[in-house]
């Protein structure tokens, strides 16, 4: 394009540059010697050509080899002479990998060419490449493009998608989210879709009513009938309206298409010192399209049914669907879920208000924006005896945030006990089996960039271990096996350990669990490196299980059951009496709540499945459960619903 324009020096003026077509050159070359002669007469052609020729080739690196076959010469070796004589002036475009790979291996042909390496431009630049592309993209996609847009594209690809360039994926982001408008432009509204689904509803429900003879049948008709038409009314006025609007649109997008058109014959008349050309197009054709497309597009401004403006949302709402970070525009209702979230997981996790407060900070300060954009969005370790909820609270922030308790990577780091388990994690180096198959922390990060990630009993773990995760707090990066870099940015990462659950679980029913801290921490500090625990947010500390907490494990656990039954429509129904009783025998203060799940299995679910198979308790019953002397008696009826 520049020298078109002339803005070159003045070597360079009047070349012509060609694009090297390496398939077509090589397709159907049948017979040995056909390539070479057919590249040779290219080489010729570049020669006697009348103004200097540049020659560019995509991808060079497939030069080498090209067209080779027994006792032939592949490309590389038919261009070298011309390359040393100065005959052809050429440009190649390939990758470092594939330069190191295949080029620098042939030293002949890496010092015919000189190396020019092109850096990733930055995001100021990739937003002016950007403006200057969005002419293009508005005319071949039909839509306005917001400014707003380009800079979001930008600055959104370079925070969240790592394994591209710019301004590669930032162009790709705003050619998705105009094909997606215009595919939303060229599709019937929602309103009007809702509106005519409707009325094909109520035309099938018009013929079923006309086959039936009743008073109420009849009435119901008329009303239908009332219904249908003022809604079919409703229909052709916004039917009409939205054709109108898509019209207005394409004329817009003509009047574009022919400003574009009279631009470009303006440079070429330019070029060619054409004036008066020049000057009827930049006087009186330019600015009178200018015109009427400035009164097409404000026409189309006011209260349109059509949005054909690419917007900053849009280009969050591709960014999330490429990568499932949360990046787009929060709902009213995702803001009310937020700011309720400690409700939410206090649902599952009874008694640990501190370690939910934590958690649920680090997750609203993610989603408002101000974490640091260089590290995890939480990193915690969570210090507690067995059985206290450490990792049912993992579990249930992956439900809270993803709706699936198992929308996490969970890593047993007892597997992770000698020093070579790091390349588990991370994959193997090369040369070693396995080296092509990744880590399973690596490759579960890459897939799916915004998860909780749990280190489960950490200190299980070989020391060495712990020298891969300093750069994952720190940095939020990880590097793999293969040399690729993950982005961990985007996680929250969770560590469990009973690392001085003694002090946690001797402490009495209502001592409060900061009174121990300072020697819970310094056991902390004799097993954990200081530079580790320095990376972390926060170490919270669970407390034992009270006597008085057991009661609302009991409920989370029997809620489990009821679903359970659910497919059987039992119903279950426990006495206060009951709910007491099972929470005395389930408390251990040094097990936690684990012996509560051993006891509603031995005493709710193993005799209720026992009265299930005997037909005792059939589908449709409710069965209701009391404290007898030693066990619980359960006592059944069918339901109402069921007999009636």
């Amino acid at each position: 394009q520049r020298i078109v324009n002339g803005d070159v020096p003045e070597s360079l003026k009047d070349k012509a540059l060609l694009a090297l077509d390496m398939g077509a050159l090589i397709a159907g070359a049948k017979y040995r010697g056909e390539f070479e002669e057919r590249l040779k007469a290219v080489l010729s052609e570049v020669k006697s050509a009348d103004k200097g020729v540049v020659l560019f080739i995509d991808e060079v690196h497939t030069l080498v080899g090209a067209g080779k076959s027994d006792g032939a010469m592949d490309a590389s070796n038919l261009l070298k002479p011309a390359l040393a004589r100065g005959e052809l002036h050429c440009v190649g475009a390939t990758t470092l990998d594939e330069y190191r790979k295949y080029i620098e291996k042939d030293a002949a042909l890496a010092r015919r060419f000189q190396p020019v390496f092109v850096d990733e431009p930055t995001v100021e630049d990739t937003i002016s490449i950007l403006r200057g592309l969005k002419e293009k993209y508005e005319l071949h996609h039909g839509v306005r493009i917001a400014d707003s847009a380009i800079v979001s594209a930008a600055t959104l690809s370079n925070r969240y998608i790592a394994d591209r360039f710019l301004p590669d994926k930032a162009i790709d982001l705003v050619d998705e989210a105009a094909s997606r408008l215009r595919m939303q432009v060229d599709s019937k509204p929602e309103e009007l879709d809702e509106l005519d689904r409707r009325i094909v509803q109520l035309k099938i429900e018009r013929e079923a009513l006309r086959k039936e003879d009743d008073s109420a049948s009849r009435d119901r008709l008329t009303k239908l009938e009332k219904e249908l038409a003022d809604l079919e009314e409703r229909s052709n006025a916004l039917t009409q309206r939205w054709l109108a609007e898509k019209d207005k649109l394409a004329g817009a997008q003509d009047v574009k298409a022919q400003l574009e058109q009279a631009r470009n014959e303006l440079a070429a008349a330019q070029r060619k010192g054409d004036l008066a050309h020049a000057g009827e197009l930049a006087y009186g054709v330019i600015p009178d399209l200018e015109r009427r497309l400035a009164e097409a597009e404000a026409a189309g401004d006011t209260g349109s049914m059509v949005e054909e403006t690419v917007s900053a949302d849009h280009i969050a709402q591709v960014v999330s669907r490429w990568t499932g970070i949360p990046v787009d525009k929060m709902l009213e209702g995702e803001r009310e879920k937020l700011l309720r979230m400690e409700e939410a997981l206090e649902k599952r996790v009874v008694g640990q208000a501190e370690a939910v407060h934590a958690v649920s900070t680090a997750v609203r300060r993610a989603r408002a924006g101000l974490q640091d954009p260089n590290r995890p969005i939480g990193s915690f370790m969570f210090l507690g005896p067995t059985g206290v909820g450490k990792t049912e609270l993992t579990k249930a922030l992956a439900a809270f945030l993803f709706d699936d308790d198992t929308a996490m990577v969970r890593i047993d780091m007892s597997e992770y006990m000698e020093k070579h388990a790091v390349s588990r994690l991370i994959g193997a180096p090369p040369g070693y089996v396995g080296y092509e198959e990744g880590g399973a922390l690596t490759e579960a990060v890459r897939r799916r960039p915004y998860q909780v990630v749990l280190f489960d009993e950490i200190e299980k773990a070989h020391p060495d271990v712990f020298n891969v995760l300093l750069q994952v707090l720190d940095d939020g990066r990880l590097t793999d096996g293969q040399g690729r870099t993950v982005d961990f940015r985007n996680t929250i990462i969770v560590m469990t350990s009973n690392v001085g659950a003694e002090f946690l679980a001797a402490q009495g029913e209502h001592d409060d669990v900061e009174a121990v801290r300072p020697q819970v921490m310094e056991l902390v500090r004799a097993t954990f490196r200081p530079e580790f625990l320095n990376r972390l947010d926060e170490i919270v500390l669970f407390s034992r299980l009270k006597r008085a907490q057991m009661a609302a494990i009991v409920d989370i656990q029997m809620a489990r059951l009821h679903k359970l039954l659910a497919d059987r429509k039992i119903t279950l129904e426990l006495s206060d009496a009951a709910r007491e009783w099972l929470a005395e025998r389930g408390y251990d203060p040094v097990y936690g709540a684990r012996p509560l799940k051993r006891v509603i299995q031995k005493e709710v679910q193993d005799p209720l499945a026992e009265k299930i198979l005997a037909g005792e308790v059939r589908d449709g019953e409710t069965v209701r459960a009391t404290p007898g002397t030693d066990r619980l008696v359960f006592e059944h009826e069918t339901s109402v619903a069921d007999a009636a």
